[in-house]
C-alpha cells in the first residue's frame, strides 16, 4: 500500500473519509417526484453532488491550510464478515444514494483515492497515518478514528484533535467493551461508556476487557471477535509485503 508514495513529505496530507463525505453528497442531491396515480421516483442531480464534494474538499484543505489530500474508499468484501458473519449486517437494508457507485468511479477519476480490498476507508486511514511515513490529518466525523493516534479534524464539531497513543489505546478498549450498534457488533450487553470506564479504570488493558467478558457469561473468543471488529487497523495490523492482515491479538 504505497498510497502516499507520491506525496510530498514536507506537506501534510490529508486522509479524507471518502464514504462519508461523497454519502452526504449524494443523499442531500437525492430528489423524491411524484407523477401522480400514485407512481413516484427517486433521482440525483448528480452534477450538484460532484460541486458539493468538490466544496466540502476545497473547504477542508482551506480549512487545515493543507495542499495535499487522499481520498478513501470501501471497495470490495470487508475482512470484518470473517470474524464475525452479522458485520455490519443490519445495514444491507439501508440502501445508499442514487447514483453513489457512479460518484464513486468519478471520484477516483477526479482525485487521488485509495481502495484496498478487503479493508474499509477507516482502516486505509488508519493504516497510513500510523505508518509514519509522512504528515497526515485524518478528515472524518466518524468516532472510530479517535482509536489511531496522530492528528484528526472533526468537520461537524469542527475540532482538530492530536490524539495521543495512550488516548487511541483507551478508546480502542472503550469500544471493545461497548460494542457498536451501528456496525453491528455487541461488546459486553448492557456496557456503554460509563460502565466502561468504570472497568477500564486509570489502567486500562485488554486484561480487564477480557475479565469483564468472563464476568458476563461470555468467552475469550467472544471477546477477541468483538476486539478484531472494534480495531480500525494500524500499521503495525498490515503485512505491506504481502498485503494482507495481520489480524490482531491480545499482548501486540
Amino acid at each position: 500500500m504505497n498510497a502516499l508514495k507520491s506525496f510530498s513529505k514536507d506537506k501534510t496530507t490529508l486522509l479524507i473519509d471518502g464514504d462519508l463525505y461523497l454519502y452526504q453528497a449524494a443523499a442531500a442531491c437525492e430528489e423524491e417526484v411524484d407523477w401522480g396515480e400514485d407512481i413516484w421516483s427517486l433521482s440525483t442531480n448528480v452534477d450538484a453532488a460532484k460541486k458539493m464534494f468538490n466544496s466540502r474538499l476545497q473547504g477542508f484543505l482551506e480549512k487545515l491550510k493543507a495542499e495535499q489530500m487522499l481520498v478513501c474508499f470501501t471497495v470490495g468484501d470487508n475482512f470484518r464478515k470473517t470474524v464475525l458473519p452479522d458485520y455490519k449486517g443490519g445495514r444491507k437494508k439501508v440502501r445508499k444514494p442514487v447514483g453513489y457507485k457512479y460518484l464513486v468511479q468519478w471520484a477516483q477519476e477526479v482525485y487521488q483515492c485509495h481502495v484496498q480490498d478487503t479493508l474499509e476507508a477507516d482502516d486505509i486511514m488508519g493504516i497510513l497515518q500510523s505508518s509514519n511515513t509522512h504528515p497526515t490529518c485524518i478528515v472524518s466525523c466518524d468516532k472510530d478514528m479517535k482509536t489511531i493516534p496522530g492528528q484528526l479534524y472533526r468537520p461537524m464539531a469542527d475540532e482538530l484533535l492530536t490524539v495521543t497513543e495512550a488516548d487511541a489505546n483507551h478508546y480502542f478498549l472503550t469500544q471493545c467493551l461497548t460494542g457498536d450498534s451501528t456496525d453491528g457488533y455487541k461488546g459486553i450487553p448492557g456496557t456503554g461508556p460509563k460502565k466502561a470506564e468504570g472497568i477500564l479504570g486509570n489502567h486500562p488493558s485488554w486484561d480487564q476487557v477480557l475479565q469483564a467478558y468472563l464476568k458476563a457469561g461470555l468467552t475469550r473468543e467472544d471477546a477477541i471477535a468483538q476486539s478484531r471488529c472494534a480495531r480500525i487497523l494500524r500499521s503495525c495490523d498490515w503485512n505491506w509485503d504481502t498485503e494482507t492482515i495481520n489480524m490482531w491479538e491480545p499482548g501486540r
